[in-house]
């Protein structure tokens, strides 16, 4: 089993930045994806950021790319989601997700996942 848990939401203003981090534990494979998934209020849960277990190739989406950035911390075994720039749409619950195996082209999709955190709730105020 994996269990992943998140910590560093909060309420900033537009412009402002936050740093989420996903503590990951458990059995967790070289092949492993870790993402990050968001959802507000009334929408559907969407892609935020994904990286390979080892932090070589990441993915974004388009409403988040050269704003966020996703990290691996090997010694600490995190995923950290920078966040820059914040806007009040990127107010959601986000969350942390992993995958023992998927294709690049499958990394924006939610329910290729086995393994989710709990969520951390981020509010941008305009």
């Amino acid at each position: 089993q994996v269990q992943l848990v998140e910590s560093g939401g909060g309420l900033v203003q537009a412009g402002g930045s936050l740093r989420l981090s996903c503590a990951a534990s458990g059995r967790l494979f070289s092949s492993s994806v870790m993402g990050w998934f968001r959802q507000a209020p009334g929408k559907e849960r969407e892609f935020a950021a994904a990286t390979s277990w080892s932090g070589i190739r990441t993915y974004y989406a388009d409403s988040v790319k050269g704003r966020f950035t996703i990290s691996r911390d090997n010694a600490k075994n995190t995923v950290n989601l920078q966040m820059n720039s914040l806007k009040p749409e990127d107010t959601a619950v986000y969350y942390c997700a992993a995958t023992e195996a998927i294709t690049s082209g499958s990394v924006d999709r939610s329910y290729k996942y086995n393994y989710w955190g709990q969520g951390t709730q981020v509010t941008v105020s305009s």
